[in-house]
């Protein structure tokens, strides 16, 4: 497919520079600044010179290395058991007669849309080791002596992720692959007489190994952008992750900036080859596993397919139903956790909360902020999708691999970054603390699914179409617009509908960059959490999930679908 050819100079490629410089400036000039911080000297002012002072301070701190092996373990730990089960889950689902595939799928989906932070506050409820229901259920029973799960654990916060988005995530990543897989070798080892396990170990997981890899790739990459549920449930137990440490050392006095950027350094090199690996995988891996040659036909369960029914509504309900119903529970308690009081029940942290004028400002910064960062989405990531796949713009490959780059920083380091530039530049200090810095953060944070998703469907699109149009006399805009956006639309308002929720639900990210003035519901409900007001958290959790899913489940009803699906 060639691209359009560009005049050496016009508006165009004016335009196209503007936007280079635009997204260079918004991801390379945050994580610039944090590996530079990390090498200044601290002195009398503010920086007395250059040197691995900070490193050094850094590294021989116990706990900075302590937390860097928890992010690696907790990474670990997640990916060895979500990769598993979200590969035989999407087999299921994807090329077995299982019963009801279609709502079940919908289940899953709807769980990576869900908030991790309101599903968590269900598992609370359940898995506190003092007042969980599950937890008292259990030593109920004469055998059981004391509560036998603990949501403040390793294995705690582990569970909490499985069942919040790492499963749901990895599910609706590899089910449309399994289902577009080329059934040929499959069936044929089936005919052959191999059995059903056979075929999969042999056949089919060497098949999927491309996207696997990738699938696994971007599980890690996601695995080190957690910051909530470890600040949350990590905290009693004094567990730290490197987000959450940065976190702590900056909140100290005075905030220890040095040993701060010289961890969020380190991540920052961690991810890189992880994230070039990545994107060599989308590159290069094989599609001749994705045909529309021949799909076959489903394989047979027999008598085990309402048995293998049950144990996949059972993973759904886990990561949807089940902790949304403790956490719409936990809202109208008089006292979180607490069942045997003598009036267990109200709805008055409702009234109090829609009373506050704390929460009335956040849901109004909420609406804004993913208000404007699906608008801003919409409009950069398909500026940028389009100068990749349709130009010959000489900066189109830089503008590519930078675009990549926001999913290398994780929320904090982003909001680090972010912060470091805002605080370090004169003439961009005034906008510290505006809604204008976190529509930025959320933006940038949004960038690679949103490219990616836009690039996709130019790449289904053939340049002949806008080559035609300006053969018959057509601008190169008017070609755009009557041409391009038309069949890109779909694609265009999903980008929108994913940053909307992604703003909307966000917490790493803003955490370092938003003020009182400023802060969302997300934030506004990790407060309530860490000044243990959890009958309010419970609530602004019930109303942000209510937001997010709402956006999700009214672009489905409008055909639209995850970039996943497509």
């Amino acid at each position: 497919m060639s691209a359009i050819q560009p005049r050496s100079f016009s508006p165009h490629s004016f335009i196209y520079w503007l936007v280079l410089g635009i997204v260079l400036f918004a991801v390379l000039y945050p994580a610039g600044v944090i590996i530079l911080s990390s090498f200044e000297t601290p002195g009398e002012k503010l920086v007395s010179g250059i040197g691995l002072q900070a490193w050094k301070i850094a590294f021989a701190d116990p706990a900075i290395i302590s937390a860097i092996w928890n992010t690696l373990t907790i990474t670990l730990a997640r990916q060895a058991i979500a990769l598993p089960i979200a590969i035989l889950l999407s087999w299921v689902l994807a090329r077995t007669d299982v019963p009801g595939a279609t709502a079940l799928e919908f289940l899953f989906w709807l769980g990576y849309f869900l908030p991790p932070l309101p599903v968590t506050m269900g598992w609370i409820l359940l898995l506190d080791p003092d007042y969980g229901l599950l937890n008292q259920w259990l030593t109920h029973l004469p055998f059981v002596d004391k509560a036998p799960f603990n949501i403040y654990s390793f294995w705690g916060i582990v569970w909490a992720h499985l069942t919040t988005s790492t499963i749901a995530v990895e599910v609706m990543l590899l089910t449309p692959a399994f289902r577009n897989m080329d059934a040929t070798l499959e069936e044929a080892s089936l005919v052959s007489g191999a059995g059903v396990i056979r075929t999969i170990r042999k056949i089919v997981v060497p098949l999927m190994t491309p996207i696997v890899g990738v699938v696994l790739l971007l599980g890690i990459v996601h695995s080190f952008q957690a910051f909530e549920l470890e600040l949350i449930l990590g905290f009693p137990f004094r567990f730290y992750v490197f987000s959450t440490q940065i976190h702590w050392l900056l909140n100290q006095q005075p905030p220890q900036f040095a040993a701060a950027t010289a961890l969020g350094s380190t991540i920052l090199f961690l991810m890189v080859p992880l994230i070039a690996l990545q994107r060599r995988g989308v590159a290069r891996r094989s599609f001749a596993t994705v045909s529309g040659r021949y799909k076959g036909q489903k394989q047979s369960l027999g008598k085990w397919r309402w048995l293998i029914f049950v144990i996949l509504l059972g993973v759904a309900l886990l990561i949807t139903v089940i902790p949304l119903l403790f956490l719409t529970l936990a809202s109208f308690m008089a006292r979180f956790g607490y069942f045997n009081v003598p009036k267990p029940w109200t709805a008055l942290h409702w009234s109090r909360v829609f009373d506050d004028s704390v929460f009335l400002d956040s849901l109004k910064n909420t609406l804004v902020l993913a208000g404007a960062t699906a608008l801003v989405s919409i409009a950069l990531f398909t500026l940028i999708a389009y100068i990749v796949i349709r130009t010959n713009f000489v900066g189109r490959a830089a503008l590519d691999m930078v675009s990549w780059l926001p999913s290398t920083l994780p929320g904090i380091i982003l909001g680090l970054g972010l912060l470091s530039v805002f605080l370090g530049t004169p003439f961009l200090r005034s906008l510290y603390g505006s809604m204008f810095l976190l529509i930025i953060a959320t933006v940038i944070s949004s960038m690679t699914l949103g490219v990616q998703v836009i690039k996709g469907a130019l790449s289904q699109l053939a340049v002949e179409l806008e080559e035609a149009a300006k053969v018959a006399g057509g601008s190169g805009w008017n070609s755009f617009r009557d041409i391009v956006l038309p069949i890109i639309a779909p694609s265009m308002l999903l980008v929108g509908t994913l940053s909307f929720i992604a703003a909307a639900r966000n917490v790493s990210t803003v955490a370092l960059i938003s003020t009182s003035r400023t802060r969302p519901l997300s934030l506004l409900q990790l407060d309530f959490l860490v000044e243990s007001r959890y009958e309010s958290a419970a609530v602004i959790g019930i109303i942000v999930v209510v937001l997010t899913t709402g956006v999700a489940l009214i672009s489905r009803l409008l055909g639209l679908r995850t970039g996943m699906e497509r």
